[in-house]
């Protein structure tokens, strides 16, 4: 194996200046750097992290922490997540996917296993693990959830917003008989796309009825199973609202099997846009979250916050905006 010494036999310098050069130390001259650099690359030096961790007290492994894997995040947020996360990340570092409800103890988190953390928190449940991360001194960064202190850098989504806009649009274009499947009740995305819904119809005199509100759990399986539900009501809604795309697949396919067709008989819209939203049949309807965006712009203010800069900005809230598909239609089409 190449190591740091035949690099710098080859350089004709010390083994010390090969390792400043390959750190991007600005006390090495750029000729020699590159003159180095040049050396490795042909060598196909492997640096040794170990060693390197060592040398610069760092883990090189980012902390990328979920309420929970298991339930209420789907696959598609998981990889979304993770691939906007590794887009802005330096090559050198790894990431550790972790689920906060299945840490039995919070004190195996600490500052030498980890040079940064991110929270993709859902629950207030998190707090506890939220403020454990905050006093160990690792830098941190919360995305998905908005929080309350103005203390810990923060990058969610307005989802109370994109939910007036989902109900805005379907009252514009004439639905009075609204339902709407809610995601996990524990968490903080529910009760505002909730909120979001209700505010929308209290706006528009339009009334609630709580037989057209059910509770899903987030997964395509309840989505099935609620809407289902709502279509044995003596008079279903005209349209049904999802707290996100995976529930509204599932409530897709309940209509399928009802012989209920969407748009023409029932309406659907769902929220986050993920991936396969365009390619269901008939093409979903839905609220665009950017949790690429959320989770480019974390990962930049964690690497930050590591390179001990100040943040300008620690809350951010980025906006939402409806994507318009075939799901959605006039109530005048539907029986």
């Amino acid at each position: 194996m190449v190591t740091i010494k035949d690099i710098a036999k080859l350089a004709g310098v010390s083994h010390t200046t090969v390792s400043r050069a390959l750190n991007d130390s600005p006390l090495i001259k750029p000729d020699t750097k590159k003159k180095i650099k040049k050396i490795a690359l042909e060598l196909h030096y492997v640096p040794n992290f170990n060693a390197k961790s060592l040398v610069n007290q760092k883990s090189y492994t980012i902390g990328v922490f979920f309420s929970s894997i298991s339930h209420g995040t789907s696959s598609s947020f998981l990889v979304d997540v993770i691939k906007s996360v590794n887009s802005v990340l330096d090559e050198n570092y790894s990431i550790a996917v972790n689920g906060i409800d299945t840490l039995v103890h919070f004190d195996k988190i600490i500052p030498q296993r980890f040079d940064g953390i991110i929270v993709l928190s859902q629950s207030d449940t998190d707090n506890a693990f939220i403020y454990y991360i905050q006093q160990t001194g690792i830098p941190m960064v919360v995305l998905n959830r908005q929080l309350d202190d103005p203390a810990i850098p923060n990058v969610s989504a307005n989802d109370q917003q994109g939910a007036e806009k989902a109900v805005n649009e379907a009252i514009k274009l004439g639905h009075k008989r609204l339902g709407y499947i809610n995601g996990k009740n524990s968490f903080r995305s529910s009760a505002e796309r909730k909120q979001g819904f209700l505010n929308s119809l209290l706006k528009a005199n339009v009334a609630v009825k709580p037989d057209y509100m059910v509770d899903g759990d987030y997964s395509m399986e309840s989505g099935f199973a609620k809407m289902n539900q709502l279509l044995t009501l003596p008079t279903p809604p005209s349209i049904v609202f999802c707290a996100n795309d995976d529930m509204a697949i599932g409530a897709l396919k309940a209509c399928f099997s009802k012989n209920k067709r969407v748009p023409d008989d029932i309406s659907i819209i769902g929220f986050d846009d993920i991936s396969f939203a365009q390619y269901s049949t008939p093409a979903l309807t839905t609220i665009h979250k950017p949790i690429d965006e959320i989770s480019k712009i974390g990962m930049q203010k964690l690497i930050a916050l590591m390179n001990g800069e100040a943040l300008e900005e620690t809350q951010v809230l980025v906006d939402t905006y409806l994507v318009k598909r075939e799901s959605l239609s006039y109530p005048s089409k539907q029986s």
